[in-house]
């Protein structure tokens, strides 16, 4: 029944403006305006996520919404890092001085958060 369907995602934030400058500006990625007031972040030359004010009303998520896979994950790690990025440090995973995750279970991975505390990652393909 769907399986031609050109599924999306979507996740909310607090301050569509700030989410703007957020994904825009800091991660440079483009933006597109949307009917009743929702943007487009483009993530892959034929794919974007629908982003929507929730205003007060938004709860960010406890779990990653957007995975951004890399070929180095140290210099991107670097290059959001000067770009004012602060990566999150959880317990249970043994992550170096750069807040990156390296394991035999899985990719190296770092986590960071939007303006409205969504939790994003980039992981090394």
């Amino acid at each position: 029944m769907l399986t031609d369907s050109k599924g999306f995602s979507g996740f909310s934030v607090d301050d569509l403006d700030a989410a703007k400058r957020f994904y825009g500006e800091i991660l440079g990625l483009a933006i597109t305006e949307r009917a009743m007031g929702l943007i487009g972040i483009r993530i892959a030359p034929d794919t974007d996520v629908l982003v929507y004010p929730k205003g007060d009303a938004h709860r960010p998520a406890t779990f990653t919404v957007l995975n951004f896979p890399v070929a180095d994950i140290d210099a991107t790690v670097d290059e959001l890092t000067a770009r004012g990025v602060e990566f999150v440090r959880y317990e249970g995973f043994a992550q170096d001085a750069k807040g990156i995750a390296r394991g035999p279970e899985g990719p190296a991975i770092a986590w960071f958060t939007d303006p409205a505390g969504n939790v994003l990652a980039v992981l090394e393909q």
